[in-house]
């Protein structure tokens, strides 16, 4: 099985239970995020840990580690297991082509034991962002609010076209991304001043606007609110990056971006890329801590 050559070298450890009143934002992209999990062990490693965290499909399951504090955990499962079909294939036990059973309660679990204790302390908030499927929109679901969180990471990590939608509570859910890419709006409703937006894109990157409307209405014809969502999903996406570059330009947000071009696939295979995106995200953290520092401490 296929790993990455320096898996032996990556960060390890445990966060402080420092934490700094505020939100980290996580953007999804599914492998593009070994970006973000390069960014958030050098977090991790700086004593920056938000106290809360919010995340999207890949960014979801990310936020996850950082919630419990595990430096290296996320980068370790996919830098180790990218190729052992229990954890990426059609034929995992779930219904999409991400192992969540294999991650959560399966064989890496077992392996590497998430720490749970510090996952579920109440002064630690974990948000998912999930689409319902039947009205289209973004449900924010709470670790301490939802009867199981781990669930919900599923269906916002449940991509759509591959995946069947996953029920949580009742309701079935798909991709946060199909509705809210980049959740920063939320952070600032909930009254954060110092917000964190961890992107998987360059801040020049922009979807084409092109719509995919005649595959939406294939694939999702019982789902039309659903659909709808799906239609204008880049352009929103476009909308959402300008916000946040205007946001990030006023002082308002830190946003650390890939300093380079990403040039993986959603499904990258190549490990050496994989690793290198790691620690491209983590070099580029370490390279904007003094300023992310400064950001944290000034005052209104």
């Amino acid at each position: 099985m296929k790993k990455f050559f320096g898996i032996d070298d990556l960060p390890t450890g445990h966060a402080s239970d420092a934490l700094t009143h505020g939100c980290i934002v996580l953007e999804g992209g599914a492998f593009r995020v070994l970006y973000s999990e390069g960014v958030l062990d050098a977090l991790m490693q700086a004593d920056i840990n938000m106290d809360c965290t919010i995340g999207v499909s890949s960014g979801a399951m990310n936020g996850v580690s950082y919630t419990m504090g595990q430096i290296g955990r996320s980068a370790l499962l996919n830098l180790k297991y990218r190729h052992d079909p229990e954890y990426v294939g059609f034929h995992t036990q779930n219904t999409g082509i991400i192992g969540f059973d294999f991650v959560f309660k399966g064989r890496f679990a077992q392996e590497y034991p998430w720490d749970y204790d510090t996952f579920y302390k109440k002064e630690r908030r974990f948000v998912v962002v999930c689409t319902d499927v039947e009205t289209g929109q973004a449900t924010y679901f709470e670790k301490s609010r939802c009867d199981d969180i781990l669930k919900a990471v599923e269906a916002s990590a449940s991509m759509p076209y591959v995946s069947k939608p996953v029920e949580v509570q009742g309701g079935l859910y798909l991709d946060g991304g199909c509705s809210v890419k980049i959740p920063v709006q939320w952070a600032i409703d909930q009254g954060y001043e110092k917000i964190i937006v961890v992107r998987t894109r360059p801040r020049s990157y922009r979807k084409n606007s092109r719509s995919m409307a005649l595959v939406n209405r294939l694939f999702y014809k019982d789902y039309p609110l659903f659909q709808k969502q799906l239609d204008t999903s880049n352009r929103r996406y476009n909308e959402e990056c300008d916000r946040i570059d205007q946001l990030t330009d006023r002082g308002r947000i830190f946003t650390i971006y890939p300093s380079e071009p990403i040039t993986i696939s959603r499904l990258e295979t190549d490990m050496d890329k994989l690793g290198q995106l790691y620690y491209l995200g983590y070099e580029d953290a370490k390279g904007q801590l003094a300023k992310l520092k400064t950001y944290l401490e000034a005052t209104k």
